[in-house]
Order: structure tokens, then C-alpha cells, then sequence
């Protein structure tokens, strides 16, 4: 029986506003790997919904092609909603927890009502009564985003939220950030609880997982040059990765609770909508928690050096990681050396992308003239934002090629040495 092993990196693109979308995607992908878990183990656990169809579609590919199937996402990375959800897919296939719990996370606490920082709430009743009208016309005039996209039996109660966001605090973030940590520390809490242990790839193998955040006030970097030999630029690119194999410490998982937060929450921090992450923050946490982070110094060695040796640690501010870097496929990249191969490999990178249908403009089209503030909402957001990922892709393909090339190289001396081995002892070691 032939065997293979489909390798998956996940790229998940950045957006605050796709944490839902991004869930139910990681999700699929966290069925998949339960089912390929228990195709090739099946005494150890029992499957059902999702999952058990995915074993059925792998063992109907075992009885059609002849050809045993391990698919393998071990490599994470994302930005901002993205980066959130490859965090909690990483620690549920490293340590066996369970993603069931983080829909009704996305679903119910994940809510504006309950985001929102008590101190951005209306002061009373009339606050800001003026703007009521303002909000209600442009919630109800015809073409709406909510009579758009929102399914009727909720437009009342989207209506009333917004309603009430827009009388809140304005010019500081209305959302809290201590609520989105205490709520990320928990949904990782309730992943164990709901989870069976068992880890969804092989002992011994690796699991990355990398985020981007911004380092807000930067970081000094230095340049080797030939005149002058060296200068300093700032740095605001942060990515925080993280590296575990499967089954040095169940008990952890792939890092500290803590470091997962911070992570889920740097990467997720949009300017603007929260207030950038300090490790205030997170200490603030662990200690209402009651939790001890025993890690803390060499995770923040690891993930910010400069800061550390220059004792700036306390002064750093993190935004939304796909401010910088919004596809992170140089992360996943990087994370392709030195992993074991015992079978024939097929590697994939599966681009989670919200909008594949791209958003370029139909040719006849009329366009509007670009107003004032579409200029500077789109050359500080929206466009960067979208950059094409042809680059990445370019690298991507290029690697290929390299690594096909030495196959063929190797494939092409074998003939050779399998011939001088059989001169000198008679037989032929080399097994195809």
C-alpha cells in the first residue's frame, strides 16, 4: 500500500472583522486532521459529524487509489483575525484540545455589548442625543450595510448596538483590551477541558506557529555597511513564533497559556478599535488569574531581545500585526527547514484568503472621482492591506523548483552508485 503525507501551511490573511469567517475555515481544517488522526489510528477515538466524513472521504481514497493519506496542518501563521485563529487551531492539533468551545466564543462573547470598555459606554440615556438620528439614517437609508449583509430577524438588534456604540467615548478605543485577553485566556482554558489529549500529528513532530504584531515605537536594528560600517534603523515588524514538538510537555502544550494571549491579542490589537497591547496587560492578567508565568523571561528574551537588553520591555506597544505584514507566507517559509520525513511528502500552502473573487475594478466600469477622505483611508489602510501575495508565490515556486531539480539530480545517480555498489559487494544496498 502506497503512503503519503499531505503537509498543510496555513497562511491566514488579517482583518478584524473576519474572526468569525477565519473560525469556521481552521475549523474544517481541524476536522480534517481529527479524521486523518483517526483513519490511521482508529481503536483510539470515535468520531462523528464533520470529522467522521472526512475519514470517510480519506478511507474512500484508500479503496479507490490504492493510496493511505496523513494530512498534517503543521504549520501556522497568520495576521490580526487570522493570527488569532492560528493560534487556537496550533495549540488544539499540538495538545488535542478541542475548537467546539471558540464558536460560541466568536458568537456570543466576541460581541460588541461585551467587548466594548466600560469606561466607552454612554454615560446615560440621551448621551450624545444629537447623534441619533445621524446613526439611524445611515443604518436605515436605502443600500445599507446592514440591510445588506445582516439576516432580517437581527437587523433591530445590530441597529440598536451600533446605535449605541456611536453615543459612546469617542477619539480613544471603545473596546476593551483586558476584556479581549481575560476572554482569550479563557476560550484556551475551555479548548482543554473540552479536549481529548491526543495530539493530531505524530510524536515527536514539529508544530509552528507564527503571528505578526507592530512594535508601535520600534526597535533599534543595526546595518552593516561599508561607509559608514554600521547604522541603526528602527524595526516595527514584530513576529512572534513559536515552536514545539509533539509530546515534550502535554501539560503545556505548545507555550504557556499567557504567551498564546499575548500573542492572540497583539496580532488582533487594531488601531484604533483597541488599545495597543503592553505587558502591563498580560502581567495584569496572570495575576488576576492567579496564574504563574514561569516562562516569562526567556519568552520575552526570544520575541524581543533589543527590548530587553536595553530594558525598554515595559515601554513597548503592540498594534494589529497586519498593519505591516498582512500574509505571512515568509514566516511560513522560514519554518519549512529541518522537518522529518519518514514517507513520500506532498506540501501544500493553503492561502485563507476572504476575498478570492479580488476586488479589482470591471473593465467599462465607471468610477468615482477618489474623495479626500477615500485618499487617506485607503493609502493608510485598505491598500496596504491588499497587497497582492504574487511575491510570496514567486518564493513559493522558486523553492519548488529547487528542491525538484536536486530530486532529479539524486534520481539520475543512482543508476551510477547502484552499480559500483553491486561491483564492490556483489548486491545492491539502495532499496527503492
Amino acid at each position: 500500500m502506497r503512503q503519503k503525507e499531505l503537509r498543510l501551511a496555513l497562511v491566514c490573511y488579517g482583518g478584524v472583522s473576519l474572526a468569525v469567517y477565519m473560525h469556521g475555515i481552521t475549523k474544517e481544517v481541524w476536522h480534517l486532521a481529527r479524521a486523518s488522526r483517526a483513519f490511521h489510528h482508529p481503536s483510539e477515538v470515535t468520531l462523528g459529524g464533520v470529522a467522521a466524513a472526512y475519514r470517510e472521504f480519506l478511507e474512500a481514497i484508500e479503496r479507490d487509489h490504492g493510496l493511505k493519506l496523513r494530512v498534517l496542518p503543521d504549520i501556522l501563521t497568520g495576521a490580526s483575525a487570522g493570527g488569532i485563529n492560528a493560534v487556537f487551531l496550533a495549540q488544539a492539533i499540538h495538545a488535542g484540545h478541542s475548537l467546539e468551545p471558540l464558536t460560541d466564543l466568536w458568537l456570543e462573547n466576541a460581541d460588541v455589548s461585551k467587548l466594548t470598555d466600560p469606561d466607552a459606554e454612554p454615560m446615560w440615556r440621551y448621551a450624545k442625543f444629537w447623534a441619533q438620528p445621524i446613526a439611524e439614517w445611515f443604518l436605515r437609508r436605502p443600500g445599507n450595510a446592514v440591510s445588506a449583509t445582516v439576516s432580517p430577524e437581527t437587523r433591530a438588534e445590530v441597529r440598536r448596538k451600533v446605535s449605541r456604540f456611536v453615543r459612546g467615548r469617542w477619539f480613544s478605543p471603545p473596546f476593551s483590551g483586558e476584556r479581549f485577553s481575560g476572554m482569550l485566556f479563557e476560550a484556551l482554558g475551555k479548548m482543554a477541558e473540552d479536549g481529548d489529549g491526543m495530539p493530531l500529528l505524530p510524536p515527536g513532530y514539529p508544530v509552528d506557529l507564527a503571528v505578526t504584531a507592530t512594535d508601535f515605537r520600534g526597535h533599534p536594528e543595526t546595518l552593516r555597511l561599508n561607509s559608514p560600517p554600521q547604522v541603526e534603523e528602527t524595526e516595527h515588524r514584530l513576529p512572534i513564533c513559536f515552536r514545539a514538538r509533539v509530546g515534550n510537555d502535554p501539560a503545556i502544550g505548545l507555550a504557556d497559556r499567557l504567551e498564546l494571549v499575548l500573542a492572540a491579542r497583539a496580532t488582533a490589537s487594531f488601531p484604533g478599535a483597541f488599545p495597543p497591547l503592553t505587558l502591563a496587560e498580560i502581567d495584569h492578567l496572570a495575576e488576576a488569574e492567579g496564574h504563574h508565568w514561569a516562562s516569562r523571561g526567556a519568552f520575552l528574551g526570544r520575541i524581543m531581545p533589543t527590548h530587553v537588553e536595553r530594558g525598554t520591555v515595559d515601554d513597548v506597544a503592540l498594534i494589529d500585526g497586519s498593519v505591516l505584514v498582512n500574509a505571512p507566507f515568509g514566516a511560513a517559509l522560514t519554518a519549512l527547514h529541518g522537518r522529518p520525513a519518514q514517507r513520500e511528502v506532498d506540501r501544500r500552502f493553503v492561502y485563507l484568503d476572504p476575498r478570492p473573487d479580488g476586488g479589482g475594478i470591471d473593465p467599462g466600469t465607471r468610477t468615482r472621482e477618489v474623495g479626500f477622505f477615500g485618499a487617506i483611508f485607503g493609502s493608510l489602510s485598505t491598500i496596504p492591506r491588499e497587497q497582492p501575495i504574487r511575491d510570496d508565490l514567486e518564493r513559493i515556486a522558486m523553492q519548488s523548483r529547487d528542491a525538484a531539480r536536486q530530486k532529479r539530480i539524486v534520481m539520475d545517480l543512482q543508476t551510477d552508485i547502484d552499480l559500483a555498489v553491486e561491483k564492490l559487494f556483489g548486491y545492491t544496498f539502495l532499496l527503492d
